[in-house]
C-alpha cells in the first residue's frame, strides 16, 4: 500500500467513507492517512497543509489534489473508468444518475447536517429544539423523494445498477442511520439501505 498512486485522508462516519467506497467498488489501490479528528484543530498543522479548512475528505492523485467528496467521485469514475459506477452521457438514465449523485449532498446536507448538528454533534447547550425539528420534517420528505421518485421503478438510483449516484446518497443514509432516523424511513429506502450496505466495498470502507 505504501507505493499506492493515491491517498486518502480519511476519519471515521465522515464524508471520506464516500471515495473509499468508490475505491473498493473499482479494485483501486490506495494509501489511507487517518486523520485525527481532534475538535477545533482536526488532524494538527500538517493536515491544514493539505486541506486549509480542516474538513474530511482530501484525496491525493499526485500532485492533484481535491477535497469534495462527490467531486472526488466522478474524478474517479470518469479518469479511471470504464466503470459500472457511472452512468455515461450517452445512456438514458444519465440524466437521472446526475440528478442523484449531486441530491446525495447538494440537497440532502443541510436538513442532515441540522438534525446532527442540534441532536447530536453540539454542546447540549447551544441544541436548539425547533432546527432539530425542522431537520426531522425535512430528512423525512427527503426519504419520501428518495422512496416514490428513485426507487419507484429500480433497485438502485439510475442506470439499473449499483453506481456513485448510490453511494452519494447512502452515505446520508449512513449519518440518517446513525441518528435513528432511517428506523422510521419507507420500506423501500430501508430495503434500499440493506441492499447496499450488503456489498463487500461497503463492508471493507466502513469498517472503522
Amino acid at each position: 500500500m505504501t507505493d499506492a498512486r493515491f491517498t486518502l485522508y480519511h476519519a471515521p462516519r465522515s464524508r471520506s467513507i464516500r471515495p473509499r467506497w468508490a475505491l473498493e467498488e473499482m479494485g483501486l489501490d490506495y494509501r489511507l492517512e487517518r486523520v485525527a479528528f481532534t475538535h477545533g484543530d482536526v488532524g494538527g498543522p500538517s493536515y491544514r497543509e493539505v486541506n486549509p479548512l480542516q474538513k474530511i475528505p482530501a484525496f491525493m492523485d499526485g500532485d492533484a489534489v481535491i477535497l469534495e467528496s462527490v467531486a472526488i467521485l466522478e474524478y474517479l469514475v470518469n479518469k479511471y473508468g470504464p466503470t459500472p459506477l457511472a452512468v455515461l452521457p450517452d445512456e438514458p438514465e444519465y440524466p437521472r444518475y446526475l440528478e442523484w449523485l449531486h441530491f446525495g449532498e447538494g440537497t440532502m446536507t443541510t436538513p442532515v447536517n441540522m438534525l446532527l448538528g442540534h441532536t447530536w454533534l453540539l454542546p447540549e447547550e447551544h441544541r436548539i429544539e425547533a432546527m432539530a425539528r425542522w431537520g426531522r420534517r425535512e430528512a423525512d420528505r427527503h426519504l419520501n423523494m428518495i422512496s416514490e421518485r428513485g426507487l419507484k421503478h429500480s433497485d438502485y438510483l439510475a442506470g439499473d445498477r449499483f453506481t456513485a449516484a448510490d453511494i452519494s446518497v447512502g452515505y446520508m443514509l449512513f449519518l440518517l442511520k446513525l441518528l435513528r432516523v432511517l428506523d422510521d424511513a419507507p420500506g423501500p429506502v430501508q430495503a434500499y439501505w440493506k441492499r447496499i450496505t450488503a456489498r463487500e466495498a461497503w463492508i471493507k470502507a466502513s469498517a472503522d
